[in-house]
């Protein structure tokens, strides 16, 4: 990944910044810090607001952390089912090596 040439210890808003001129540059549709409802009881009790959404389906986590855990995931399934979304990539730029998982919401869950 072309972002991964910044090389590990910035921000995790550096890098999505960064994957944002990469899509750009690519003619890839995105959309950054996009607004999603969270409701309770059919009451607004919160938002979420993703990274980036990427082709208006996919939930793009940026982290700069040691490794990808088990709540990163736990959290990103959360965004998915918030989202309506059912594809979600965690990427961590912590590492010189880019960490990244791929997770599918399954609705038989």
């Amino acid at each position: 990944m072309s972002v991964n040439t910044l090389g590990p210890g910035l921000r995790e808003k550096t890098y999505e910044n960064a994957l944002c001129v990469e899509f750009r540059h690519q003619g890839i549709e995105y959309s950054q810090q996009a607004r999603y409802p969270v409701y309770y009881r059919n009451e607004l009790i919160d938002e979420f607001v993703p990274d980036l959404v990427v082709e208006q389906r996919v939930i793009v986590d940026i982290k700069t952390v040691e490794s990808i855990t088990d709540d990163h995931r736990g959290t990103m399934i959360n965004y998915l089912r918030i989202t309506c979304s059912k594809v979600g990539v965690i990427i961590n730029f912590k590492n010189r090596k880019l960490e990244w998982q791929r997770l599918v919401l399954d609705e038989a869950r």
